[in-house]
């Protein structure tokens, strides 16, 4: 599932492709239909991403906006290109295409026309999102310094701090030198004043350059003359996907186990306690 950094990434992209233009607006697939037909012509006025849901604002009046809110969950994917757009296939859920640039989704878990007080709603129920400027650390720490459960499934949770997903969660864990099995309430203000300023900074690093990379510069592959990571996933890391193999720093072997029903890596020489 993406990240929270691609989906402000494709908000960003939305609006440089489609921001003050009025695009047809299409559901070759017939999911989103008359959706649709409702949004065909009208202009889009704002894109915003908070974690992992993403929403298009059209027609805004000054009081009301129709949002278009997509989550991709685990398959769905958004394909940008330029005029003139080719036919679709029968897969795209929604199309948008101006006289410049079309794009498709495919395979959404969710894509729906929703009211200003619906979108409000989806705010109120996640976390604090790291790349969002009306973001507030302190809401996710009140309830991390609460809870028995532990830091690496609170991580996970949405409803806790948006965006962070599997790969963000592992690397800024073992940034910090924290076992991803520590309660969430041992972990100290200063520890979460640090992880998430750091996040803020990697996160905003994978929006920039659209991957993501973990390891410091000192423990890139030309610093260390090791050879570059191989993976589908790209980017740099010091745990992610890396189990069995031995760590940047200390040598010993990443570990991984399933936690929360993800796999979890992280280095127990560097992670104590």
């Amino acid at each position: 599932m993406p990240e929270g950094h691609t989906i402000h990434r494709l908000a960003a992209d939305y609006a440089d492709r489609f921001s003050g233009t009025a695009p047809r607006v299409t559901s070759p697939q017939g999911k989103f239909s008359d959706a649709a037909a409702l949004l065909d012509g009208a202009g889009l006025t704002r894109t915003e991403a908070h974690g992992k849901h993403l929403f298009l604002g059209f027609r805004d009046t000054g009081r009301d906006t129709d949002w278009v809110h997509i989550h991709l969950g685990l398959f769905g994917k958004v394909t940008f290109g330029d005029a003139p757009a080719p036919p679709p296939t029968d897969t795209v859920r929604l199309r948008l295409a101006n006289t410049t640039s079309y794009v498709d989704l495919r395979g959404p878990t969710t894509c729906a026309l929703i009211t200003d007080a619906e979108k409000n709603a989806i705010h109120d129920r996640l976390g604090p999102d790291p790349l969002r400027e009306d973001a507030d650390p302190r809401t996710a720490y009140r309830r991390i310094s609460r809870s028995r459960t532990t830091i690496a499934a609170l991580l996970m949770d949405q409803k806790v701090i948006a965006g962070v997903g599997n790969v963000y969660r592992a690397e800024v864990l073992f940034r910090h030198g924290i076992d991803p099995y520590r309660a969430g309430k041992d972990v100290t203000a200063r520890e979460w004043d640090a992880i998430w300023r750091d996040l803020v900074d990697l996160m905003r690093e994978g929006v920039r350059h659209n991957r993501i990379d973990t390891v410091r510069p000192e423990h890139t592959p030309e610093a260390m003359g090791r050879p570059p990571r191989v993976d589908d996933h790209g980017g740099e890391v010091y745990v992610y996907r890396r189990a069995t193999q031995p760590c940047h720093i200390c040598g010993g072997e990443i570990r991984t186990a399933d936690l929360a029903a993800r796999n979890l890596f992280w280095c127990p020489g560097c992670q104590k306690g």
